[in-house]
């Protein structure tokens, strides 16, 4: 039975429980804090490192302004930043969940997540945040226990829980769809969650969700503007923006349709939006202000919100809820479906997607006969270690899961094509 080692010692707002590592290590730099560790964790990792490659929305390399999961993660961690510690959380901590928070991303975005869930029906399924914790907590090289077990990064317990959006395994309460925990992960996710209220997630933990919800709806309007695939004139289309609140009605919110239309004109008008966009320098400038401004519309309804409702003082882990008032959730709703609409839906887009579906499931089923050669260094041992073929399974999820999509479309070319 492994021990829980002693705290680093508290911070303010949080309890030596909070600071605690599930593994023993040797204190090195005793001027950074347990969650100044925890960031430059992060910051320092491979699979951080990876998300320069990996789709956000426009595909990686086809300019050099659309975000990809890497930039995206940076700006969701400054948003965060700022936002959590204007409610009196810990600044390093969530930003570092706000840093881990697309780790488990596979190549091509939500399209390989689905893809790779399907490839990897026999051992569980699979799902970009229960991967996110699987790295954390397991794949991700730097601490090994006395076991001999990887530790993964060896955050600390609050962290960790900072990084959970679904707190609950795959049909656990019923739930279908999103989960942040694999059957094989579920010890460390227990004592992640220890004395957590079960179902519900720590104030953190909003903190870094809804900092990911302001993050991509704006940068991704952002993005199609700049690269012409919606306009100013599209936006003020009866007909296209009556597809847009259709979009959002379906796929983002719980509001009918007259309700959005009401709320999508409101925003429009806002006097942020440029006239269009032509790409010359004042566009562009006028381009980040709208960017700049929305940002700071959606973080201080949420702070403003928050506060009336928990009043002053550090709101940390269990004791408050974000609150985002639910005028700002549709506003949000509709920047996302303004993306989905005239980004996600084209022709061109589902063409592609169709074949970046086929390369993941490829992967998978040729690596799982190539395997342990083909297989990276780190995942021939696990992969032979493997109690079942189920087991064995997950390991080349695991690896396929790491591709970029650089690296995923060499690999497929090289051991399919």
């Amino acid at each position: 039975m492994q021990t829980t080692p002693p705290a680093e010692g508290t911070v303010p707002g949080y309890t030596r429980a909070d600071t605690e590592r599930r593994t023993r290590e040797n204190r090195k730099n005793r001027a950074r804090g347990p969650f100044e560790r925890d960031r430059a964790r992060v910051l320092h990792s491979s699979a951080l490192r990876r998300l320069a490659a990996k789709t956000q929305v426009v595909q990686p390399g086809v300019s050099d302004f659309p975000r990809t999961r890497l930039t995206h993660s940076l700006e969701c961690a400054q948003i965060g930043r700022e936002l959590g510690q204007a409610l009196g959380c810990d600044p390093d901590l969530v930003e570092a969940a706000c840093l881990s928070h697309d780790l488990g991303h596979p190549p091509f975005g939500h399209n390989g997540e689905r893809a790779l869930d399907e490839a990897a029906a026999a051992c569980g399924g699979f799902e970009g945040n229960a991967q996110s914790l699987r790295l954390l907590v397991r794949l991700e090289g730097k601490i090994v226990g006395p076991d001999g077990r990887s530790a993964g990064l060896n955050l600390t317990r609050a962290t960790l829980d900072a990084t959970v959006k679904y707190p609950w395994r795959r049909g656990e309460g019923g739930r279908t769809g999103k989960f942040n925990c694999y059957p094989d992960d579920t010890e460390v996710f227990d004592w992640l969650r220890r004395d957590a209220p079960p179902g519900r997630t720590c104030f953190e933990a909003q903190v870094m969700d809804w900092s990911d919800d302001v993050a991509y709806s704006v940068h991704d309007v952002e993005d199609a503007l700049h690269a012409g695939l919606v306009s100013m004139a599209a936006l003020r289309s009866p007909a296209e923006r009556a597809e847009v609140v259709r979009t959002a009605a379906e796929r983002y919110c719980d509001a009918d349709p007259a309700e959005l239309e009401q709320v999508f004109a409101d925003l429009l008008a806002q006097p942020v939006w440029p006239d269009e966009f032509t790409g010359d320098l004042a566009s562009l400038a006028a381009l980040k202000n709208l960017t700049s401004e929305l940002i700071g519309r959606f973080c201080r309804a949420a702070e403003h919100a928050t506060r009336a409702a928990s009043g002053p003082g550090r709101l940390t882990r269990y004791g408050a809820d974000l609150i985002v008032p639910r005028r700002t959730l549709l506003e949000c709703a509709l920047l996302k479906a303004v993306a989905a609409h005239f980004v996600m839906s084209r022709e061109e887009a589902l063409a592609y997607q169709a074949e970046e579906r086929r390369t993941v499931t490829e992967l998978v089923d040729a690596l799982w006969r190539e395997a342990p050669g083909a297989l990276d260094p780190q995942f021939r041992g696990p992969f032979l270690e493997a109690a079942d073929d189920a087991a064995a399974l997950r390991v080349v999820v695991d690896q396929v899961a790491s591709l970029t999509d650089t690296s995923a479309t060499a690999l497929h070319a090289r051991l399919v094509d």
